[in-house]
């Protein structure tokens, strides 16, 4: 089974982080949007992905050859940003006839992973949300089984949102049913969606099962992002990596805290996340993700967001900061 992760979107929700940051590449909880889908997709035995970048796709690919250089690898541009359809079509030659297991490079769900890759079934992951027409919407009868899917649909006959994860076990079909979708224009929203081919397959008869995510974890938005930081903080924990410079400063738990970074006289936490080597001086710091290399004096954050190679100077705001920047508040 190859796993699918299409990343060339361009994160217009979460700028100017992504003028220069891929949106999988910001940092969650210690790690990133992309490595935390990764790990869960490695643990559960898949080995070989194929990533659909498009903007600082490079980005990615430095990043997945650094850090998980025993996976097997391979890397699509998409020049045009015509939609997912588009995007999963152009992994044809590489996936072959294979299985194959499709997250989108923005969701973070929790679930039993090795459950649906062992189902005998294609299993498409839902939950169930109050409003529905901003989803893509699986109809589902009383065996668990989905008789239909519709993106966004504007009278919702059902209230269980398609998440973005998808295992498909008939790729021979499904690259069939992109190419129907792109060949005839068939768009929803003004693009070639992958849910319009899912629902060709359903009505060429392929059978999917639903399957319910635990927790699904927006990571589209600043305020949801750093919502998403706290929870998942709480839940694993957090680390602070060696080796470190820490003199008279307060950690309440739970933080991450990469290695090199050279705190003083400061109060750090909770739900903080901090990259490496970074600088933070008479500070207080609550519910934020703070970049790499960044350096912050006299400060008081909450509820910030701030990108690496940064340097804030000043006194209590609530920042929302892209990478490379210098702001003196003094």
């Amino acid at each position: 089974m190859k796993a699918i992760i299409p990343v060339a979107g361009a994160g217009t929700k979460l700028r100017p982080h992504t003028y220069t940051q891929p949106k999988a590449l910001i940092p969650l909880a210690g790690k990133t949007i992309l490595s935390i889908n990764v790990d869960q997709m490695h643990e559960a035995g898949i080995n070989e992905f194929v990533f659909i970048v498009g903007y600082l796709g490079e980005k990615i690919q430095d990043y997945m050859k650094e850090k998980y250089p025993q996976l097997t690898c391979y890397f699509i541009y998409q020049t045009e940003r015509k939609g997912t359809a588009h995007a999963i079509n152009l992994s044809k030659k590489i996936v072959g006839n294979d299985e194959v297991f499709i997250a989108l490079g923005d969701t973070i769900c929790e679930y039993g992973i090795r459950e649906v890759l062992e189902s005998p079934f294609s299993m498409l992951g839902v939950k169930k949300v109050d409003d529905p027409r901003n989803f893509g919407v699986a109809e589902i009868d009383e065996k668990g089984f989905i008789t239909k899917v519709v993106e966004k649909p504007a009278i919702p006959k059902s209230n269980m949102a398609l998440v973005g994860l998808y295992k498909i076990k008939d790729s021979t079909l499904l690259f069939d049913c992109l190419q129907n979708v792109i060949a005839n224009e068939i768009k929803s929203y003004g693009e070639f969606n992958l849910t319009d081919a899912l629902e060709c397959m359903i009505s060429k008869g392929d059978q999917f099962k639903s399957f319910k995510v635990e927790n699904w974890f927006d990571c589209g938005r600043k305020e949801s992002l750093l919502q998403s930081n706290s929870i998942l903080l709480k839940k694993f924990g957090g680390t602070i990596a060696e080796p470190n410079n820490f003199e008279n400063t307060i950690f309440i738990p739970p933080v991450s805290i990469a290695e090199g970074c050279d705190i003083k006289n400061s109060i750090i936490g909770p739900h903080v996340a901090m990259g490496e080597n970074t600088i933070v001086h008479s500070s207080i710091i609550k519910a934020s993700i703070i970049g790499s290399f960044s350096k912050l004096y006299d400060v008081m954050l909450d509820d910030s967001l701030i990108g690496n190679d940064t340097e804030v100077i000043g006194e209590t705001r609530s920042l929302n900061i892209g990478d490379n920047t210098e702001i003196d508040l003094g």
